[in-house]
């Protein structure tokens, strides 16, 4: 019996034209015109479902949100076997780990998109869809959750990134390497996560900021951020966590108001940790109710902290040590 796959596109460069000399168009083919220039697979039934036609930029948690119900209302259907997302590549790492933590089936998402347009010399296109969909339906993959296909690569969607502007290697996982590979249509699985987290999502996500740290900051920006709507602020900090200690009060005053405050780090590899003891450590910022956020990079603390603050009005201590 042939597989089925729901091909669910958004847009970005993999439906991209050219509209003059130089410049794309993001999101102006169809999926059904996209999947018409693309050799399918022929032995796989392909359902295309547009949702959207936008630059990845241009979508944020509502849309998030909205292409989630698409998904679910395809994962209803009990005959198809996966799913295949299309999405421009600026933001895709945000809406696959978004996916990742909101959908609990078994069945295999995969995200995925193209560095260059489908009329560009060496397009990634059409490599990039075929091998999503081989991935998508392969049962070696099941229960992992959403992944990420580019490049023949198959990437974890918790600590997958784009790494390069423009190059056909456009997204990598550094510290954790991929899950596995796609050679001549051949899915080979090498690892797989052994816990995957799903969390209940509310029908609105709550905003929550990130705030870049450098040496010399002040606490200005934070206070701005608390003076709004703010459920929630993701410090991207030094090594261990470490930031300017003239943030520290405003960061103080941040969480006594009761907004959710979350330390990352801005290195590649590594966790946040209380490793030194001096004002704007993460050992003093921790002790001031500020949590820390692992090796979470600043991009995904920050969907799951909203994930999280949908539902509820507090973050567990122990939300980030997952």
């Amino acid at each position: 019996m042939n597989k089925k796959v729901s091909l669910i596109t958004t847009g970005g460069t993999i439906a991209s034209k050219e509209v003059s000399k130089g410049l794309l168009k993001s999101g102006a083919i169809s999926g059904r015109e996209l999947a018409a220039l693309c050799q399918l697979p022929e032995e796989i039934e392909v359902k295309v479902i547009d949702v959207f036609q936008l630059p990845s930029m241009h979508i944020g948690f509502d849309k998030m949100l909205q292409l989630r119900e698409a998904i679910q209302t395809e994962l209803a259907d009990e005959t198809v076997d996966g799913i295949v997302v299309t999405h421009g590549t600026d933001t895709l790492e945000e809406t696959a780990y978004f996916l990742d933590l909101t959908i609990s089936d078994d069945r295999t998402i995969v995200v995925t998109g193209s560095q260059r347009s489908p009329d560009e010399v060496g397009t990634d296109v059409y490599s990039n869809l075929r091998n999503s969909i081989y991935v998508s339906v392969d049962d070696n993959l099941k229960g992992v959750g959403t992944v990420v296909v580019f490049n023949e690569r198959i990437y974890t969607a918790k600590y997958v990134k784009k790494v390069h502007t423009s190059n056909l290697q456009g997204f990598d996982s550094f510290g954790h390497g991929y899950l596995g590979i796609i050679d001549n249509d051949v899915v080979s699985v090498y690892q797989k996560p052994i816990f995957h987290e799903v969390h209940q999502v509310g029908v609105h996500l709550p905003r929550v900021e990130i705030i870049k740290c450098y040496s010399g900051q002040d606490g200005h920006m934070i206070d701005l951020l608390a003076e709004g709507d703010t459920a929630g602020i993701v410090l991207e900090a030094a090594g261990r966590g470490q930031v300017s200690p003239h943030m520290v009060e405003a960061i103080e005053r941040a969480v006594q108001k009761g907004i959710a405050v979350v330390l990352t780090t801005s290195a590649e590899e590594g966790k946040s940790y209380p490793s030194y003891s001096y004002p704007g450590s993460a050992h003093d910022l921790m002790l001031k109710g500020v949590l820390l956020g692992s090796d979470y990079d600043s991009k995904k603390a920050r969907i799951k902290l909203a994930v999280v603050l949908s539902l509820a009005k507090e973050v567990d201590i122990n939300t980030f040590n997952k």
